[in-house]
């Protein structure tokens, strides 16, 4: 009976440490006589004690490897340090066991040699300027040259370019220069403005006199024209007066007498009295001396 108790508890230890709980998001390698055997997934799973073992515990969640700077000569020869951030997960297990031996260090080797492929097409402008090509290249060819290994690349990213010092201090020069540049322009750009601004205002001011000494000089000959219309009105009724009241000639001649000394006004020293007038001025002188007389 103690045997026999002895034998349950070693049973039951057994089973216990042959238990295996695989957590979300990972994955179990299962080799069994060192072979492979199976993948266990999430959940309990039970190996078979000394027969199976766990070769490898895979994580199935995205990664991320950051690997230090590669030095990269340039199509003009220019030598950078260039470090890289890849982005992938493991999509099958098996293959990611099997397929190489040490797959991060597989990776970082071939994102250095990709690379410096790319680079070597490019000059230090367009490796500048044009990350996103550079990227997008390097994750297709790492992706299709890790697919064997049961890993997909997901992301490429250039973390940092750092050219030679020289060339830094060459590139600052320039853009000081480009800024000083964009500068000078703008500030020419708004002296420019306000000078076509101010042309613009003294052109609507004069335009504004002009408009306004036209209306005054409009209003001055319309009222000329109404004070003319209004004398030629004057004598056109007047003369309808006249004619309806039908004067007779001793009274026209009297009135053309009145009209020339009028016109004198007492300043003209000499004035010539057609012969016409002459008599009726005669008449009225002795039409005066007659009522002295009296």
């Amino acid at each position: 009976m103690i045997v026999l108790g002895i034998i349950l508890i070693l049973v039951l230890i057994l089973i216990i440490t042959n238990l295996c709980v695989v957590q979300q998001a990972q994955a179990y390698v299962i080799e069994r006589l060192g072979a492979y055997s199976t993948t266990w997934g999430k959940g309990l799973h039970v190996k078979l004690p000394f027969i199976e073992r766990v070769a490898r515990r895979v994580s199935l969640k995205e990664q991320v490897a950051d690997f230090p700077p590669q030095p990269v000569i340039t199509k003009d020869n220019v030598t950078m340090q260039i470090d890289t951030v890849v982005y992938f997960q493991i999509t099958d297990p098996k293959l990611y066991t099997y397929g190489i031996e040490q797959p991060m260090v597989a990776i970082e080797t071939l994102s250095a040699t990709t690379l410096r492929n790319i680079i070597g097409d490019l000059e230090l402008d367009q490796c500048l300027t044009s990350r996103d090509i550079i990227n997008s290249k390097m994750r297709v060819i790492l992706d299709e040259a890790t697919d064997p290994w049961g890993i997909k690349v997901n992301r490429v990213e250039l973390k940092n370019i750092l050219p030679p010092r020289e060339i830094q201090s060459a590139m600052e020069k320039q853009m000081k220069a480009e800024r000083e540049r964009r500068e000078a322009i703008l500030r020419a750009e708004g002296e420019k403005r306000a000078a076509i601004l101010e042309a613009e205002g003294e052109k609507e001011s004069a335009i504004l006199r002009a408009d306004a000494k036209k209306q005054q000089q409009i209003l001055e000959a319309e009222g000329q024209a109404a004070a003319i219309l209004a004398v030629q009105k004057a004598t056109a009724d007047g003369i309808r007066l006249l004619n309806e009241a039908a004067p007779s000639d001793p009274v026209l001649r009297l009135r053309a007498l009145e009209a020339f000394a009028a016109a004198a006004d007492g300043k003209a020293t000499k004035i010539i009295i057609p012969s016409e007038i002459q008599g009726i001025a005669g008449l009225a002188q002795g039409i005066v001396e007659s009522v002295k007389d009296n």
